[in-house]
C-alpha cells in the first residue's frame, strides 16, 4: 500500500509536471526545456556499484528482466579546487596528476597488497592482521601522504566521512577490492551502473516480480494508518475505512513517527542543463566526489549527472545533483561549492529531508522500519539495511 500515486515512495522518479508541481506549485514548466514525459529526475539519485550489493540481489531475484543498465562513465574527486578523474587503469594511474611520481610508487605497493589479499589466505597477508589493526594503520605502513589517503578513502573507499580511519582495515580492503572489481566488470571508466528511464524503474520492476507471485499493489492510499492490538503488536494497516489485516508490516519511516527517530538532514540541489559538467571530458553521466577534508566539513558531498544518453531528460539536456548530509540550515550555501562546479544552469531546485532511523524492537512489535536514505551516491548503505530487515522478519540470512 502506498499513499503515493506512483510507485517508490521516496527514492521515486518525476516527470516534469510533476517535478514543478513538488518544488514550484502551480508553474508551469518552460517549453523550452523539452516535454515532461521526456523526464525521470531522481528523488534520490544513486548509482549502483557493478558488482555491488544491490546488483547481486537483483540478479538473484531475477528482477534484472525488468530493467536496462548503461555503465557510467567516470568517476572523479575534488582535489585542491579541480576535478580529476579516479584512475580506472594501472595507465590512468600513472599518468593521473593527482600524485607525484614517488607517491605513485608507494600508491602502487599498496593497491597491488589490496589486489592480492584474500581473507581466507593468509599468506596474501604479509603478517598483517586487518581485523586487528586501523586503517590509518596500514595505510601509514606504506607511507602514504594525506593527499592520496583522502582519495583512496573517499573516492575509492567510497567512505562517507574520515572516522574509517580508526575502524578496523579489512573494511577499506573489502571497499577498494569492490570498487576495482565494479570497474573491470563492465571495462567503463568507472565502477558504476545506472539503469535506463532513472531509478523510479527498480521499484516498478520489484513491483512486477511481486505481482507474478501474487503480491497485490496499491497506490494512491490516502492515511495508511499502522494499527496496532491492545499487547502493543501490529494487527494491520488501515485506510479509507477498510484494515488489511497482517501479522508483519513493513514500512519506511514517515508511516510510523512515532516508533523512529531523527538522526541528520541531507540537502540536495537538482539543476536541469544544456551541457554535460565541465572538466570531466564531456561525460553523460558522471560522479564527482568531494571529500570533506577539502571543503573543510564533516562529511563529503557528492555531485551527480546524468542525461539524455539515459533516458532521463529531453535531447540535449542534462540533470546533475548535489548532496550532501547538513551540517548548517543553509541548503543554498552549503551546496555552493558543488553547484559551482556545474557550469551554467537552466533550472535550479532545492530539497531537503530530515534522515530517520527506527527506535521499535521489531521482534516485540512486528513492525519492521527501514532506515531513511543517506547521501551517499550508491546503494551499498541502503541494501545492507534491506537485507538486515530481511533476516528480521524471515530469520534466514539473505543468499
Amino acid at each position: 500500500m502506498d499513499r503515493n500515486d506512483y510507485y517508490g515512495g521516496d527514492s521515486t522518479s518525476l516527470n516534469l509536471n510533476q517535478l514543478w508541481k513538488r518544488f514550484k506549485g502551480d508553474e508551469t514548466p518552460p517549453a523550452s526545456i523539452g516535454a515532461s514525459r521526456d523526464y525521470n529526475v531522481d528523488m534520490v539519485p544513486k548509482f549502483m556499484m557493478a558488482n555491488g550489493a544491490l546488483v547481486r540481489v537483483l540478479i538473484h531475484t531475477g528482477v534484472t528482466k525488468y530493467l536496462s543498465f548503461k555503465a557510467v562513465d567516470g568517476s572523479y574527486v575534488f582535489n585542491k579546487g579541480k576535478i580529476h578523474k579516479v584512475p580506472s587503469t594501472d595507465m590512468e594511474a600513472l599518468k593521473s596528476p593527482l600524485m607525484g611520481l614517488f607517491e605513485k610508487r608507494r600508491a602502487g605497493k599498496f593497491f597491488l597488497y589490496v589486489q592480492d589479499y584474500k581473507e581466507n589466505d593468509p599468506s596474501t597477508h604479509k603478517g598483517l592482521d586487518l581485523t586487528k589493526m586501523t586503517s590509518k594503520q596500514l595505510i601509514s605502513k606504506y607511507g602514504l601522504d594525506d593527499n592520496t589517503i583522502d582519495f583512496i578513502g573517499h573516492a575509492v573507499a567510497l567512505h562517507k566521512d574520515d572516522s574509517y580511519l580508526s575502524e578496523p582495515a579489512i573494511e577499506i580492503v573489502k571497499r577498494m577490492k569492490l570498487y576495482a572489481e565494479s570497474v573491470a566488470r563492465f571495462q567503463g571508466g568507472s565502477p558504476y551502473i545506472y539503469p535506463l528511464y532513472g531509478l523510479g524503474e527498480l521499484p516498478q520492476g520489484f513491483a512486477r516480480l511481486s505481482a507474478v507471485y501474487g503480491g497485490t499493489y496499491m497506490l494512491n492510499k490516502p492515511e495508511c494508518k499502522v494499527e496496532f492490538d491492545d499487547e502493543g503488536k501490529v494487527r494491520g494497516v488501515t485506510s479509507e475505512g477498510e484494515t488489511a489485516k497482517g501479522k508483519k508490516v513493513v514500512c519506511d519511516p514517515s508511516y510510523v513517527p512515532e516508533k523512529v527517530k531523527k538522526v541528520g538532514k541531507v540537502f540536495r540541489a537538482i539543476a536541469i542543463m544544456s551541457h554535460p559538467i565541465p572538466n570531466t571530458a564531456e561525460s553523460h553521466s558522471v560522479q564527482i566526489i568531494i571529500p570533506q577534508k577539502q571543503l573543510g566539513r564533516r562529511s563529503d558531498m557528492y555531485v551527480f549527472c546524468c542525461s539524455y544518453s539515459h533516458n532521463v531528460a529531453s535531447k540535449g539536456k542534462f540533470i546533475a545533483f548535489v548532496s550532501a548530509q547538513a551540517e548548517s540550515d543553509n541548503p543554498e550555501a552549503e551546496l555552493k561549492p558543488g553547484i559551482d562546479l556545474l557550469g551554467p544552469v537552466d533550472e535550479l531546485f532545492f530539497d531537503t529531508y530530515d534522515r530517520y532511523e527506527p527506535t521499535n524492537d521489531p521482534s516485540s512489535d512486528n513492525c519492521f522500519i527501514s532506515t531513511s536514505y543517506d547521501a551517499t551516491t550508491h546503494f551499498e548503505s541502503t541494501v545492507m539495511d534491506v537485507l538486515s530487515l530481511y533476516t528480521k522478519i524471515t530469520g534466514k540470512v539473505h543468499f
